[in-house]
């Protein structure tokens, strides 16, 4: 799968991140969620159908995947869904004037090893703008040889493991790929880890 074309695919993991969206409905109503890396948007649609105010972005560098967000948003009768061009890791001012958010969504963007640290950047200086915010994320298990633990370390954040079977993802059509190789999915919530005496 070339670069350019990532964000032109439903991948298992955005089933997963939009089941959880799904069963969390009730709670997003009014809400204001950000989707990062968004692609086909499926996440950001979906909290956007549950009443959520939801902006969607991808990179700014990748104008095929923000026409695909428009293009969501367009068939999922949402046309006044906001689509932003914004890169991780880089401060523009996009990012400068993003309205408050309570949620962060991000379906599988640690793909590349590479963009762990530009991806932490971005989610970091998001939290630190909104102490009280989460990021809703999924990835898939590709490697034992990668974790994320010393960059949320590093960034002074933390993440919570959710279980799959909690809000019913566990499913194995749920997420089911033709793709080859091991499927593992995994979702976790990160925010901003608290110092000592707050």
């Amino acid at each position: 799968v070339l670069d350019s074309q990532y964000g032109m695919y439903v991948w298992p993991c955005a089933v997963v991140l939009a089941q959880y969206v799904w069963a969390h409905r009730r709670s997003l109503l009014g809400k204001r969620v950000l989707e990062i890396g968004a692609g086909v948007s499926l996440p950001g649609v979906v909290a956007a159908r549950c009443g959520a105010q939801v902006i969607l972005s991808d990179s700014e560098e990748l104008p095929q995947c923000l026409q695909s967000c428009r293009s969501s948003c367009v068939m999922n009768r949402l046309p006044h869904v906001p689509v932003l061009g914004l890169t991780w890791g880089r401060v523009s001012p996009e990012l400068l004037s993003l309205a408050p958010i309570d949620i962060i969504l991000g379906s599988d963007v640690f793909f590349d090893p590479k963009d762990f640290e530009d991806i932490l950047t971005t989610i970091y200086f998001l939290l630190e703008k909104n102490p009280q915010a989460q990021f809703w994320t999924t990835y898939q298990v590709r490697s034992a040889d990668w974790s994320i633990e010393a960059l949320l370390y590093k960034w002074k954040l933390k993440s919570i493991h959710v279980p799959l079977h909690s809000f019913g993802a566990d499913k194995e059509h749920l997420a089911s790929s033709s793709m080859p190789g091991r499927h593992t999915i995994e979702m976790m919530i990160i925010s901003l880890a608290q110092s000592e005496g707050t």
